[in-house]
């Protein structure tokens, strides 16, 4: 098992190019169980989330070979219907391949899924969707098992903005008979990303980008090649990283429309911030103003930069609130913030978190994947010498972290971990 080792106090400067959304990659991957045919996805992050999603897709009997970000898939000889739990334990997202499943076989079991050791994500609605569409559903020793012999369209209403459950019940849809209209559909740009991934396979698909969408049923889609739009968390946590270390960097490969939430907030930090086409340069002299951080669903500001922000926030000048509206306890990086020196208390879905207090590095422990950014940002700004332990949730979501960041002159090296 490995660790990230860093040596904080430096500051950055220098360029850092942003991979594939991990989650756009992992959305469009089970979405080529609806064709029959082969595949290319560019600009596919080279992650361990996205290894677990292509094992998980051979299972099935499909061909995945990752070369250098070029995903190949051939989904010609899909002759299994079930993700078993050893796969789908180890990431969500592997409840995708449900409603792919469903539409082109009319039958899937698929493990109830795992993920982060953080908070209830209950796939309620994804089961609720397809049993508008017309499926049977049944819950057996911890498997979902849905039948049908054609999905009919239908009418469903989100009773809560999910971006897993619009994109599985959006992939679903294409192959059903009728029309089906989803209303508070999210609206994410992955979920918009996969849509018009949809509509160049064969799907019709009216309202991309909006939170209502009507899909007119096709009897059948075409395999299709797409380039994965760019990480916009990935690239939100380089440019806290530059923020918070006073420093000067830019990120390429972004798409800035996806970010402009954050880039708002990071301005009123008092960051000088210049958009250039598929470039964002940020500029930071001194500490940053101690900002409020409230999450909302897309375009509001991300749960998934939550961590970060507490980070950041260490380096103000003052006291702030970060509050998660989104999953109320995604807070495991908290404590571990605190063995570096952060003043931050906690009530309930809020963390109010005071600047001004130095940071001495000290071992942490990762406990899912933002939270161990949050950790590695901390440490480039504490003193001394930092060690993150159990990276591999770090490497579900960042490709060569380490590597990125000592690019732009942070210290930091993979080592090996004596702890398990």
């Amino acid at each position: 098992m490995d660790k990230l080792v860093i040596e904080g106090g430096n500051k950055l400067k220098g360029s850092v190019r942003i991979s594939g959304a991990k989650n756009g990659s992992l959305a469009l991957i089970p979405a080529t169980i609806l064709a029959p045919g082969v595949y290319h996805l560019w600009n596919t992050p080279m992650l361990r989330d996205v290894w677990t999603m292509s094992q998980l897709m051979n299972s099935l009997g499909t061909f995945c070979e990752l070369n250098d970000h070029d995903l190949f898939i051939d989904s010609r000889n899909i002759n299994k219907f079930e993700a078993p739990y050893e796969l789908v334990k180890k990431m969500r997202a592997s409840f995708y391949v449900l409603g792919p499943l469903v539409a082109r076989f009319g039958y899937a079991k698929v493990s109830l899924p795992g993920g982060c050791a953080w908070g209830p994500r209950p796939v309620d609605l994804h089961l609720k969707g397809l049993e508008k569409l017309g499926a049977e559903i049944e819950i057996e020793e911890g498997y979902v098992i849905a039948k049908a012999k054609k999905l009919k369209g239908s009418r469903f209403h989100f009773d809560i903005s999910s971006v897993g459950a619009t994109g599985n019940i959006m992939m679903a849809a294409t192959l059903a008979e009728g029309t089906t209209i989803l209303t508070n559909a999210a609206i994410e740009p992955e979920i918009t990303a996969l849509a018009r991934f949809l509509v160049k396979m064969g799907a019709k698909i009216d309202g991309i980008g909006t939170t209502t969408l009507c899909i007119e049923g096709v009897d059948e889609l075409k395999p299709i090649n797409e380039t994965t739009i760019p990480d916009r968390i990935e690239a939100g946590t380089y440019l806290i990283a530059g923020a918070m270390t006073k420093s000067e960097i830019e990120v390429t490969n972004v798409n800035s429309y996806h970010l402009s939430s954050l880039l708002a907030k990071l301005e009123e930090t008092g960051c000088e911030i210049d958009v250039n086409q598929d470039k964002i340069a940020l500029k930071m002299e001194d500490a940053p103003l101690p900002i409020d951080f409230i999450t909302a669903p897309y375009p509001g500001l991300p749960t998934d930069l939550q961590a970060q922000w507490i980070a950041y926030m260490l380096a103000s000048n003052g006291t702030s609130k970060v509050i998660d509206t989104i999953y109320t306890d995604r807070f495991k990086h908290v404590p571990e913030l605190q063995r570096l020196g952060a003043n931050i208390q906690m009530i309930e879905n809020t963390a109010i978190v005071e600047g001004n207090h130095k940071l001495k590095g000290a071992p942490v422990m990762s406990s899912d994947l933002r939270g161990s950014a949050s950790l590695v940002l901390a440490g480039l700004i504490a003193e001394g010498r930092t060690e993150v332990h159990r990276i591999y949730h770090l490497d579900r979501g960042y490709e060569n972290m380490e590597g990125k960041l000592s690019s732009i002159g942070a210290i930091v090296n993979r080592v090996k971990s004596e702890l398990i």
